[in-house]
């Protein structure tokens, strides 16, 4: 136990001094391994990196990641937000709820919260402001919904979640769609609420004839997370396979468009590649402490006081989302992942919690970290994108994060939430 206070406690040393993620994951494992008197067996580093690194389950990721680019870069966020502008532009807040439903629908694309604000959501608050909504409410809404991006799949977090625990990407991916539909609906509610005070304006109606050529145009895109889904689940397809049909898809996408173009891929292969070096790097890094922890026993340890201070599985859920949060404000999602599900698994199934269930609880929990400071990645994002400064940007988001907090207690509390639509598919595990 004494171990994992050391190595923890030293990674998040190093991350509020500001050192790069992937050193401080590896310098403070690097601790560990000497504390624990490994240091002549310094050869397992490299060893543990490649081999982390090197599961072919994780190659999933950069395929997943280059297809949400090349859809970028084909232009069709902009046919996502017209199709959600003539469908329900013309209500009340009507751009507002077109900002939610979009992301919604670019979810099943892109996989990541990141590609959602750096895709649609330059467009989505050039759009706001033009009629009259404020920059900061424009700005901190575009973030906001985009933690929807990483629970409806094909998601990047879910795919290192199955690598994590062990579990079936599919039936994680049949696990996201509802959680993902009710965080879109709770922003829905959370828009409906505030329009009854707050002036917000409506969009002229569409005719049929927009309506139309509309649909037709954004059909290609609504079709393509029922194609990656449906190939994993009814056994079409690996999720590596899945990542690579995405690719093609989106490539014959931009065929159909008429607007993919050859720097367009190449820059989108070349921000794929940077992005998903760096997810494997942490990835790989991450098992050096991986293999400590285990070799060491500390998730064993770690378990055990968790049942001897815990009794009751619902007192662990909030336990485990309050920690999460907090985590989530000073750590990115996928180291915070990699670390900590070691020694919380071991708990989640001595309180017989479902891993599906618990995968989704903690990816949703970590999500609201890109929304808060002191990291807030999102909110860095969007800043740079929309000019709202960050500290506005911040206060503004506040009131925001009710929705997918309640949605969070929801999938905590009631598991069929999540296991509904994987049990009813696939069967109960």
């Amino acid at each position: 136990m004494i171990l994992g206070l050391i190595v923890v406690g030293g990674f998040i040393l190093l991350m509020l001094l500001g050192v790069p993620v992937t050193i401080a994951i590896g310098a403070s494992s690097i601790i560990g391994l000497y504390w624990a008197g490994f240091g002549d067996m310094s050869l397992v580093i490299p060893q543990q990196i490649l081999d982390g690194a090197g599961k072919p389950a994780l190659m999933a990721i950069p395929f997943f990641v280059l297809a949400g680019n090349l859809m970028n870069t084909i232009g069709l966020t902009d046919r996502i937000f017209n199709f959600c502008l003539a469908l329900v532009g013309h209500f009340r807040a009507g751009l507002a709820y077109v900002n939610v439903i979009a992301s919604l629908l670019f979810a099943g694309v892109s996989g990541a919260a990141t590609a959602d604000i750096a895709g649609l959501g330059q467009l989505e608050v050039k759009a706001m402001r033009k009629r009259g909504y404020s920059p900061e409410f424009s700005a901190a809404l575009t973030v906001a919904t985009s933690l929807v991006g990483p629970i409806v799949p094909p998601s990047i977090s879910l795919i290192v979640y199955a690598w994590l625990a062990n579990q079936s990407v599919a039936r994680l991916f049949l696990a996201g769609i509802v959680p993902g539909i009710l965080v879109a609906l709770s922003f829905i509610v959370y828009i409906r609420v505030v329009a009854t005070w707050t002036p917000m304006p409506r969009e002229k109606r569409a005719t049929m004839r927009d309506l139309g050529r509309a649909t037709i145009e954004g059909v290609p895109a609504l079709i393509a997370p029922a194609i990656i889904l449906g190939a994993i689940v009814f056994g079409f397809a690996t999720a590596t396979e899945a990542g690579v049909i995405a690719c093609g898809y989106s490539l014959l996408i931009g065929l159909f468009y008429r607007s993919i173009r050859w720097k367009g891929i190449w820059d989108a292969l070349v921000e794929s590649a940077i992005l998903s070096a760096l997810i494997m790097m942490i990835i790989g890094v991450s098992q050096i402490m991986g293999w400590l922890f285990a070799f060491e026993q500390v998730p064993q340890s770690f378990a055990s006081g968790i049942l001897d201070t815990i009794s009751q599985p619902w007192v662990f859920m909030m336990f485990t989302i309050v920690l999460l949060v907090v985590i989530g404000c000073f750590m990115e999602a996928t180291p915070a992942k990699i670390i900590l599900l070691p020694l919380l698994l071991p708990a989640a199934d001595a309180f017989g919690i479902d891993r599906v269930q618990f995968g989704m609880v903690i990816t949703l929990a970590l999500l609201l970290g890109i929304a808060t400071p002191p990291l807030g990645v999102g909110l860095y994002l969007m800043s740079a994108v929309s000019g709202v400064r960050f500290e506005k940007l911040a206060i503004a988001i506040l009131p925001l994060m009710i929705p997918p907090i309640i949605v969070l207690i929801l999938l905590a509390t009631v598991p069929e939430i999540t296991l509904w639509l994987p049990d009813l598919i696939m069967g109960p595990q």
